[in-house]
């Protein structure tokens, strides 16, 4: 009877398979991405690769775009204005 990996307290490893059809990349993207440097981390067991999960969940927040204001594209257009009209603000 095995044990699975929360009984041993340890971290869920996926499989370059698993990681691709979760983000919605082919496959080769993965492989493609580690040789460029731009891959989540991942543990070299033998001739398999495996990706914690929170190290791929590190890896996505690292991924995730810059908040953007609601208000942001008007902070610019007011910003712009101030130039052409010598700084100064209605």
């Amino acid at each position: 009877m095995g044990m699975n990996t929360q009984e041993l307290g340890l971290e869920p490893l996926i499989g370059v398979e698993e990681l691709a059809e979760y983000l919605g990349v082919p496959v080769q993207t993965i492989y493609d991405w580690r040789l460029s440097g731009r891959a989540p981390r991942a543990f070299k067991l033998g001739k398999h690769l495996r990706f914690a999960v929170s190290d791929v969940q590190a890896w996505l927040d690292d991924q995730h775009e810059p908040d953007r204001d609601r208000h942001g594209d008007r902070d610019h257009a007011d910003h712009r204005r101030g130039h052409r009209d010598g700084g100064r603000h209605e």
